[in-house]
């Protein structure tokens, strides 16, 4: 894929991608111009993985993505660590599958979770209310007198996250480390108020959300909500995106219709061979093909364009 193709995918992408990616996609393709397309072969699928949106990264792709690259400047070979990991590492979901992720990364990236959650005006209550708490403003000030300086280093504070399962890697705090003890005062803070964090001296309230991670879909229910299944969330909505990644059914059935529908496919592209030769046109030609198919004459031609299209990607041999 060309470097102009790349940089695109980037911009389309939530997180400011392209800002912190650039220099390292410049790289992959400016080490192929010198040392052969060969010599990167084997970081094909981390350049692939570079191009998807971040939700759906199993692993920090671009820190991974930097080594690889480092070795092959040195002249180095891949180490065998490394190499065992592009051998686990799958293929990038498909571009649709991306689209509808890269979608989602932008309703996150700017908080607007309304289009999967209707909860818009029972939050917007609940934030004003703790704004306007004499306690909540008591406690915030104690906060912001106690640590001028942590305030001041960025507009925005997030309390520490919970994770899958409630497991939290970064949980272990070290009194001695001043940048820990504002953190869990913070954390303690923001559990009292149900924040998420503090956008200068606004409170972020933690909100309903619908999150994709790398290996599922995440319902967060803050815990003051009183959550009603019916009007609370956009289960169609959800579901929509949920199925985008789902494992297809399997079964002895689906396994026969899908026989049957690469068979099918072959055998339409012998028909549509022969209907040629014969030279045959519309109607005449698509009753031709439904015949031959098994199909009733009154089939929808967009079956048999499905058919083509399907042959396509089995990439049968004749």
């Amino acid at each position: 894929m060309p470097l102009k193709q790349d940089l695109e995918r980037l911009d389309a992408l939530a997180f400011h991608r392209r800002d912190w990616s650039e220099n390292d996609i410049r790289r992959y393709h400016v080490l192929g111009r010198k040392k052969g397309r060969c010599a990167i072969a084997p970081l094909a699928p981390l350049h692939r993985w570079m191009l998807v949106p971040i939700t759906i990264w199993p692993l920090n792709i671009h820190d991974v993505f930097c080594s690889a690259l480092d070795a092959i400047e040195n002249g180095k070979p891949l180490d065998s660590d490394l190499t065992t990991l592009l051998q686990m590492l799958p293929e990038p979901p498909s571009d649709e599958v991306c689209r509808l992720v890269a979608e989602h990364e932008h309703i996150v990236q700017h908080g607007r979770y309304e289009e999967l959650v209707k909860t818009a005006s029972k939050f917007d209550s609940i934030e004003k209310s703790v704004a306007l708490d004499p306690q909540f403003q008591r406690d915030w000030e104690m906060i912001r007198t106690r640590w001028p300086k942590r305030i001041a280093e960025k507009t925005i504070h997030r309390r520490s996250l919970s994770g899958e399962r409630n497991l939290r890697p970064a949980f272990k705090i070290n009194w001695s480390n001043p940048r820990h003890r504002f953190q869990a005062a913070f954390d303690a803070f923001c559990m009292r108020w149900n924040l998420y964090g503090m956008e200068g001296d606004k409170p972020l309230v933690t909100k309903l959300s619908v999150n994709l991670t790398p290996h599922g879909t995440m319902i967060f229910l803050p815990a003051y909500w009183s959550f009603d299944a019916k009007r609370d969330i956009r289960w169609d909505a959800v579901m929509e995106l949920h199925r985008a990644r789902s494992l297809k059914k399997q079964g002895d059935g689906l396994a026969e219709g899908a026989d049957r529908r690469r068979a099918d496919a072959v055998k339409l592209r012998l028909l549509d061979a022969e209907s040629k030769r014969l030279k045959l046109k519309g109607e005449a030609r698509h009753a031709f093909l439904c015949k031959g198919l098994g199909f009733v004459v009154g089939t929808d031609p967009k079956r048999l364009a499905r058919l083509r299209n399907y042959h396509q990607t089995i990439q049968l041999d004749f």
